[in-house]
């Protein structure tokens, strides 16, 4: 299959970076709520943007939540300050095949414009569409991206690491490539939700574009 337009994901898929958004998360959010949150309790609120969430968790204290969120994401990023080793290269031998490069993540656009920036990785992609504090919004991201970039959805492919991207894109229309080279993905749930293409590793997927993108 020849694609001419592949959008990425973000968390989980050009860098590890779950475990500072849970790190943040705990740290804007536990003043105001009195009490410990686990990362459990974290996960099971995402789907919103950073603001949708804590709105759900402290409601009338989103804004001051969502502020010093950023302030605490921006300052812990030193901890991870690379993109998952050959993600570089992969998106370099993509741009040399003028693939048109995108990105649609559940992040707010703070964070996300936060990461690409410390990870390098911002002038690879041409569009960057972010979540929404309503709730799950890829959906209408990609299908944004597909109409802003004039792609057509045959020739399209989205890459991304969570069961919910797999359900997003088979409702949407566009081929999926799930990946679980990211210390928070699980590969036989991912598996068992019938991707069209599952990467175990980022070379296994960098080969793949080098023979059949």
């Amino acid at each position: 299959m020849t694609f001419k337009t592949i959008i990425f994901d973000l968390d989980g898929t050009v860098a590890d970076t779950l475990s500072l958004c849970i790190m943040a998360f705990k740290k804007s959010v536990e003043p105001y709520l009195n009490r410990e949150i686990d990362a459990e309790e974290i996960l099971s609120n995402f789907g919103p943007s950073e603001e949708g969430t804590f709105k759900k968790l402290v409601p009338g204290y989103e804004a001051a939540c969502t502020k010093a969120y950023l302030e605490h994401y921006e300052e812990l990023h030193y901890l991870y300050p690379e993109p998952f080793s050959g993600i570089v290269e992969v998106l370099e031998l993509l741009k040399e095949k003028n693939i048109q490069l995108a990105m649609v993540t559940g992040k707010g656009n703070g964070s996300a414009v936060i990461s690409l920036k410390k990870l390098g990785l911002a002038s690879y992609f041409e569009i960057l569409e972010t979540g929404s504090p309503l709730g799950p919004d890829k959906v209408n991201g990609i299908n944004r991206i597909l109409k802003k970039l004039d792609a057509d959805l045959s020739s399209s492919l989205y890459i991304g690491d969570a069961l919910s991207d797999i359900k997003y894109c088979k409702e949407v229309g566009i081929a999926i490539a799930s990946v679980s080279w990211a210390s928070t993905a699980d590969k036989e749930k991912l598996e068992k939700a019938n991707p069209d293409y599952l990467f175990e590793t980022v070379e296994e997927f960098h080969h793949w574009i080098e023979k059949s993108v």
